[in-house]
């Protein structure tokens, strides 16, 4: 992703967790199933809420002047990735209530003009993912002392390491090679994942994990779902890994390919993807996975939208072990490619300079065709393919649509804001070519329109459980939008002001009621594991919307909602960056657990790293029941 939108790693910390596991499904398009183990017996129920005791902020407003946090138990020290510096700030978090800046990592020494994407933490040794002054050259990981921040040792990696982790035994670490394309996609290196032996800090040895054995099962791989689709991209040049999970017993490695919609799944001893896992999609038509998808409207309006698929493209990811098993813990962002958006070339026509996929339902099926746009928001390769597209009539028929129109559908109330994907959904022959229509709506391979069966929007808007081998166990459906319109939902610290008054809100803006409805609503981001009383708990932040909702995942077939804390307290004021001092927390991006055993206050705390705010706030778990 572009440097503005770059989306970090955030589950270095994940740990393994006992809990119970069978196969269940909400809505959805996947497969991979395993045989579940059968239940076990369910711990004492857990209370928990979430209380924020303290923060540091930077005072810088919408720079991702905080990022990427990670605790180091030894020392009592946060490690938090601050973008706008490029450096890691280092705060005392002796006293939780009052984190304290008392150094920084900077890795230009490392090398030049670099800039820091991640960091992680074991024992008392930081490991920082780092990018290169040219985000498409090949960057570094380096090693440092966290008592002292002393550089023990570095090592060259691939091209825009995007996120780091650490295996279980604190021997090695492992970094997700993004590989993103220069902005005007010029050059688009291949993604990978660097597997990093740190036994000897001073000397560390690297291993690529790469796509290359995949080149050539582009056909077969797009057929089971996955997502290949960059200009003239092979599948080592298209798959862009965005964050790593690992098993418990440190053998074997996920990766989200968020823009492609799949896990790689990888054998660390070897340093082989040994496989690639489609996640298929969700049904908005199916009860329980209803979205809200007009955001000018003012209201709050969940409903049922039968023919639109959500695609998952998860960003942050955390596993825990479950009677043997290993379960992924996603949070569905859904982040769309789209570079070139500034380029006046690419606008005008010329496709080599970028590949933007985003485009809304409005101008896709306009009866007036493409052309409309043309010089605005009209990509060419979506030009290249007709003039203009249209709605199945059958599929749509429930918002008016039929044969050459499609009528009240492409209203702004109804699905015409939503952004979805050109990319995917028109009809296509045996080849893959699509399927020509003429003005009138009937097949005819003179005719120049595309036929739209399926819409693809961005994100699921919701938390998933995978099974190992990416088959979904259970998935949050509706619920995230479905609280944030009901009178118990509140914001603030004080929890004294109603959710649905900024239902779907900004993370930049103030009185932004809905501004979020046409994109990816709440846009679950982050993702976090504790556990707690014997219980696992699940930690999402809310990028737009912003706080962190908690889930007791102790059954990854019945995970329930225990709470939710938005510690953001001014949502009125237009630019918040005016009143940065009492805005509160805006736009969570990372965050990590700290169990009571390894807290500085003998309590469980979560710290989120906030990137509109430049803040890090530290909660508190007030806990009752469970099994102490």
């Amino acid at each position: 992703m572009t440097r503005a939108t770059r989306r970090p790693a955030l589950g270095r910390f994940a740990a393994t967790l006992i809990a119970t596991a069978a196969l269940a499904a909400c809505g959805g398009g996947g497969g991979n199933g395993d045989t579940p183990n059968p239940p076990a017996p369910q711990p004492q129920p857990l209370s928990v809420k979430l209380e924020k005791i303290g923060g540091y902020a930077t005072g810088q407003f919408g720079v991702s002047a905080a990022e990427i946090p990670a605790y180091d138990a030894t020392t009592q020290r946060l490690f938090v990735v601050n973008a706008l510096a490029g450096k890691v700030d280092v705060l005392d978090l002796r006293v939780p209530a009052n984190p304290v800046k008392i150094g920084e990592i900077d890795a230009s020494g490392v090398l030049a003009g670099a800039e820091i994407n991640s960091v992680a933490v074991h024992d008392g040794l930081v490991a920082v993912a780092i990018q290169a002054p040219v985000k498409t050259d090949a960057g570094r990981v380096a090693l440092y002392r966290a008592s002292d921040l002393t550089l023990l040792g570095s090592a060259t990696v691939g091209a825009l390491p995007d996120m780091i982790t650490f295996t279980p035994d604190g021997k090695t670490v492992l970094l997700a090679n993004e590989g993103e394309p220069s902005d005007d996609y010029q050059t688009d290196p291949e993604g990978s994942i660097a597997i990093v032996d740190v036994s000897s800090p001073a000397a560390p040895t690297v291993r690529i994990a790469d796509f290359t054995a995949f080149n050539g099962q582009e056909a077969t791989l797009r057929a089971q779902g996955v997502r290949i689709y960059g200009p003239g991209a092979s599948a080592a040049l298209d798959f862009e890994p965005e964050y790593i999970a690992i098993s418990a017993d440190g053998k074997t490695a996920w990766a989200t390919l968020q823009e492609n919609n799949a896990m790689a799944k990888i054998d660390i001893a070897s340093a082989t993807v040994t496989n690639i896992l489609p996640l298929g999609f969700k049904d908005h038509g199916a009860p329980g996975n209803e979205m809200d998808v007009a955001d000018e409207d003012g209201l709050i309006n969940i409903r049922s939208l039968p023919g639109v698929r959500g695609l998952y493209l998860p960003d942050a990811m955390a596993s825990y072990a479950v009677g043997g098993q290993t379960y992924l813990v996603t949070a569905n962002e859904g982040d769309a490619r789209a570079w070139g958006e500034g380029n006046n070339d690419y606008w005008a026509g010329d496709a080599s300079k970028g590949f933007v996929e985003e485009f809304r339902v409005k101008h896709l099926v306009h009866t007036g065709g493409f052309d409309r746009r043309a010089g605005d928001d009209l990509p060419p390769q979506l030009r290249a393919l007709g003039w203009g597209a249209q709605l199945n009539p059958t599929t749509f028929a429930y918002c008016g649509a039929v044969a050459g129109n499609p009528n009240a559908c492409r209203n702004d109330d109804v699905l015409g804001r939503l952004n979805i994907s050109w990319t995917m959904g028109y009809r296509t022959d045996a080849l893959g070519n699509p399927v020509m229509f003429n003005a009138a709506g009937a097949e005819d391979p003179t005719g120049d329109r595309l036929m739209y069966d399926h819409l693809y929007s961005y994100g699921a808007r919701s938390f998933s459980i995978w099974n190992g081998n990416g088959g979904l166990v259970w998935d949050s459906g509706a619920e995230f939008e479905k609280f944030f319109a009901s009178d118990e939902c509140k914001l603030g610290s004080a929890r004294n002001i109603p959710c649905k008054d900024f239902f779907n809100s900004g993370h930049d803006e103030g009185s932004a009621k809905d501004s979020r409805s046409d994109a990816k609503g709440p846009e679950p981001e982050g993702v976090a594991l504790g556990q707690v009383n014997g219980h696992t708990l699940a930690f999402i932040g809310l990028e737009r919307m912003g706080g962190v909702l908690v889930y007791d995942i102790t059954d990854p077939t019945a995970p329930k909602r225990l709470d939710y804390l938005n510690s953001r307290e001014d949502w009125t004021t237009a630019d918040p960056g005016t009143v940065l001092s009492t805005a509160g927390d805006l736009g969570p991006e990372g965050l990590v657990f700290i169990p009571a055993k390894r807290s500085p206050d003998g309590t469980p705390l979560v710290v989120v790293g906030n990137e509109v705010s430049g803040t890090t706030a530290v909660y508190r778990l007030n806990v009752s029941g469970g099994q102490p």
